[in-house]
């Protein structure tokens, strides 16, 4: 029996076999016969398809580069940032020049600023009206626009969050600052030999719901709400206009380090609602109890 296909014709079974193949080890059909199924190449010692032709590297490179920038992009969009350190008001925690690593994820899920963190906002309106941006170039315009480089343009700014929404903070003049009562220790991150807020003493202020009262570690070298209570908010930030938490100084790789919210703030007490809770709990649990007994005393004389 032939090693091909057969063509159209009857041939004997008894016909002498000849090796006809190509090296490949391939069978050639007979004239005008049907070949083998093509097997599109898969079969490297199959005949009949011919392999598929590898694209050139340098025809693929245009693919690889726009996937590439649609995925920094989207990361720019939802996960992280980086922002560079313009001045000198978060001092020692942060540096001028450095580049910080902004998690813009979390607020996509409701989350809100806690006390302590460091988080990137935009300019609420007048904080940087007297302060000049650099013109980018074309290139940093492009790099900044999918995230591979810091913003130049962008009015934003960066502080650590004192109080959030329904706190009450206060600061007297060579006293420590408050929020709702308890006193914080801020020896672990603000400038060293700055007071906390000697230079512009504030409140008691009561921060509205939905905003952040925001403070820069470099207490003397920072204009931040306390210096803006003439603006409507009386100088909180709203939630809305905060970009993200700063998580990580990612350069220079020397200074590679992360950003915890500091031990002070999770004191007990802090939260005026938490410091609430047993209380409003207490009164809840009450209310059931006196109703009761008196239903059951109103029973009583009924019957009698």
């Amino acid at each position: 029996m032939a090693v091909g296909a057969r063509s159209g014709h009857d041939e004997p079974e008894d016909r002498p076999e000849r090796d006809e193949s190509p090296a490949g080890g391939a069978a050639v059909p007979p004239e005008g016969g049907d070949g083998p199924p093509d097997d599109g190449g898969d079969n490297p010692g199959g005949g009949g398809g011919r392999p598929k032709k590898q694209r050139s590297f340098w025809v693929e490179l245009p693919l690889l580069v726009g996937i590439a920038l649609v995925l920094a992009l989207l990361i720019k969009t939802f996960l992280v940032q980086a922002f560079s350190i313009p001045s000198d008001s978060m001092q020692n925690t942060l540096q001028r020049g450095d580049r910080v690593l902004v998690d813009k994820l979390t607020p996509w899920f409701g989350s809100e600023p806690e006390r302590g963190e460091v988080v990137v906002f935009h300019d609420p309106g007048g904080w940087l009206e007297d302060t000049a941006t650099p013109e980018p170039n074309a290139v940093q315009k492009f790099l900044s626009f999918i995230g591979l480089m810091p913003s130049s343009e962008e009015k934003d700014l960066i502080k650590r969050v004192i109080a959030v929404g329904g706190d009450t903070v206060e600061c007297k003049e060579n006293g420590p600052v408050t929020v709702n009562g308890k006193s914080l220790d801020e020896k672990s991150f603000i400038f060293p030999g700055n007071t906390p807020c000697n230079d512009k003493p504030f409140g008691p202020i009561k921060v509205p719901d939905g905003r952040i009262f925001v403070m820069g570690d470099h207490r003397q070298n920072s204009l931040d709400s306390r210096y803006h209570q003439e603006l409507p908010g009386e100088g909180t930030v709203s939630t809305d206009e905060v970009v993200g938490r700063a998580v990580v100084v990612a350069w220079p790789l020397g200074r590679w380090a992360t950003l915890p919210v500091p031990d002070t703030f999770d004191q007990p007490g802090l939260n005026a609602a938490a410091a609430m809770a047993p209380a409003a709990l207490g009164v809840a649990g009450a209310v059931p109890l006196v109703l009761w007994r008196r239903r059951r005393l109103t029973a009583g004389r009924t019957a009698g």
